[in-house]
């Protein structure tokens, strides 16, 4: 079952699916004016979710956080319980401060899953279904009841992700958000921007500062997080579209198509074409 509130003036959609056998995205073909963000809650048994054509288990009891450029599939969608919504209808950028999830929850396509003990799974499912009833509700205030419905949801989703992820070793906030915001700049700018420097020089940090707070926060260096982008983005673009290696070259900010397919090759083990020809994903809208 699918539902949607659509706001004709901003352009806002909400929609929460619940026992939808079809519900997936496909970025780059049928969905690529569509540009929703994704929570999807697993309630049932254990299953495989693709993520742009690579397979990752789903465990039971857990959410999973999706940007709105990646495509992605489950094994048993009608099993899934998902919320999507556009920046139209909520922005993170301009709620950041209030529900700080901006480079947490949806700062970069590292997926993240965040398990659910049973006072977790019993919120949830009193949170779907409150939500289930005001989109049932078409009064002059259901925008505004499930706009707050959804912020309560991403703070309520943000608080469990970042005790199940942030490090027992406690750092200032401010030095934290740093992380988020570099995240943040990485996602908008990794397609012209490959160098630490510029991130840093964009936070009014030094290189070194980043690289220390890395070391505390994650186990990659910024700059591993910047190539870690790129490849993403450029196994995307091998796996789902038609374009030529030289396209992509320019497209992800190389100059040279021979120093792009070594930067590949080296992260990979395959050069462009091999990992192309190797692909065992269609390409989106065939």
């Amino acid at each position: 079952m699918r539902y949607l509130l659509k706001d004709e003036k901003t352009g806002g959609d909400l929609l929460l699916y619940r026992n939808e056998p079809n519900f997936d995205r496909l970025y780059f073909s049928r969905d690529r004016f569509t540009k929703y963000f994704t929570i999807a809650w697993n309630p049932g048994e254990k299953q495989t979710v693709t993520i742009d054509g690579a397979e990752h288990d789903f465990p039971p009891n857990t959410l999973l956080t999706l940007l709105f450029n990646q495509s992605f599939s489950f094994e048993r969608s009608e099993e899934i319980i998902a919320w999507q919504f556009n920046r139209e209808f909520y922005c993170l950028i301009d709620h950041d401060k209030e529900v700080s999830c901006v480079g947490f929850l949806f700062g970069s396509t590292d997926h993240i899953l965040i398990p659910l003990n049973e006072e977790a799974q019993e919120k949830l499912k009193l949170l779907a279904a409150v939500f289930m009833d005001e989109f049932k509700t078409t009064d002059n205030i259901q925008n505004e009841m499930l706009l707050a419905l959804l912020k309560r949801l991403i703070s309520y989703i943000t608080r469990l992700a970042r005790s199940e992820y942030v490090p027992e070793k406690k750092v200032q906030e401010e030095k934290y958000h740093l992380i988020r915001k570099f995240n943040l700049l990485v996602e908008t700018h990794f397609k012209e921007e490959h160098s630490v420097s510029f991130y840093a020089q964009q936070l009014f940090k030094s290189p070194k500062t980043l690289s220390n707070l890395f070391a505390i926060y994650n186990n990659k260096t910024p700059s591993q997080v910047i190539q870690e982008r790129i490849l993403i983005e450029a196994k995307r673009l091998l796996t789902y579209t038609n374009k030529t290696v030289k396209q992509i070259t320019f497209e992800l900010g190389f100059e040279d198509v021979s120093y792009f397919s070594n930067f590949f090759k080296k992260h990979t083990t395959q050069s462009p074409v091999d990992f192309r020809n190797a692909s065992p994903v269609a390409k989106e809208g065939k």
